[in-house]
């Protein structure tokens, strides 16, 4: 079975649920799963670099058999187009020239209605439906994510001795970007986790009481109250959100961007997300810092209207 050249057209950055799009290629994943590909889909998958979201879940309509969409995943097809990888077996990073990025669509092995197998479904047109709720809630979780970041960076940025070289939208040291340790949503929060260790310290960051303010272990009350005071009022604001990209290829470098009242922050991101704040009734994080104070993580919750 010829292997496509080209990359999965993706319309999920502009909020798409459904679609229809040819079969380009179907794949054995073992375990009697295969992943199926199309030209074109509104499903995210997920990043095999930085798998911070879930990948979308759904059904795939074709050939007269709705097929359940278990799983989203990124596969990859080399310059010579003579193997397909797939998530953590990928060799190179996403973008790499000579390269086409597929969106695998996972789904169990299944006779069709006419008697043929999945391996006849090339060429077949797909429709293509993503569970629209647990999209919204994935989407309110990564924008939350986000939201949280910049309420961090700067309730956090006094206790930066120097600059560290990298800000955020608002000019704050980027706290977020630098300690980063790993970042992950689900349906019902976003949870991120930080370390505080010798890197970050040489860079100017300090946990320790300092120029009149209190150890980040005695500070953490006031700076979960300071950092949800601002959630809220951004949520207040009902700020739009958006998702700016260059093209519709997987491969696209994407970026969030949300008009807060003070000015337009960036964030380079490949996930989904709201369209405007006002579809959150609330946004706050919970942050607990590690007995040996080497990790803060920052737990931050959705509340949908």
């Amino acid at each position: 079975m010829p292997l496509p050249t080209a990359s999965t057209q993706v319309s999920f950055p502009a909020g798409s649920v459904q679609g229809r799009s040819a079969v380009v290629a179907v794949h054995d994943l073992g375990d009697g799963r295969y992943g199926i590909a199309t030209e074109a889909t509104p499903f995210h998958p997920l990043d095999h670099t930085w798998p911070d979201q879930p990948a979308d879940t759904g059904t795939l309509t074709v050939a007269g058999a709705e097929l359940p969409v278990v799983d989203c995943l990124t596969g990859a097809v080399g310059p010579d187009a003579d193997a397909l990888a797939v998530g953590a077996d990928i060799p190179v990073r996403r973008g790499e020239d000579g390269w086409a990025w597929l969106v695998l669509h996972v789904v169990e092995s299944q006779p069709l209605p006419d008697g043929g197998t999945l391996g006849d479904l090339l060429g077949a047109e797909a429709e293509l439906r993503v569970d629209a709720e647990r999209r919204a809630a994935l989407s309110a979780a990564h924008t939350g994510c986000h939201l949280l970041a910049l309420a961090l960076n700067a309730a956090l940025a006094p206790r930066w001795r120097k600059d560290p070289g990298r800000s955020d939208a608002f000019g704050h040291p980027d706290f977020d970007s630098l300690a980063m340790s790993s970042s992950r949503m689900d349906t019902a929060a976003s949870t991120d986790v930080y370390r505080l260790g010798k890197s970050l310290r040489k860079k100017g960051f300090t946990a320790d009481a300092t120029d009149g303010l209190p150890a980040l272990a005695e500070a953490l009350p006031a700076l979960t109250q300071s950092v949800n005071e601002q959630l809220a009022a951004w949520i207040e604001a009902d700020a739009a959100v958006r998702i700016e990209v260059p093209g519709p290829e997987l491969t696209a470098r994407r970026r969030w961007a949300c008009d807060l009242p003070a000015g337009t922050a960036a964030i380079f991101c490949g996930g989904t997300h709201l369209h405007h704040l006002g579809e959150l009734a609330a946004l706050s994080t919970e942050l607990r810092l590690s007995e040996d104070g080497s990790e803060l993580t920052a737990v931050t919750t959705p509340k949908r209207r």
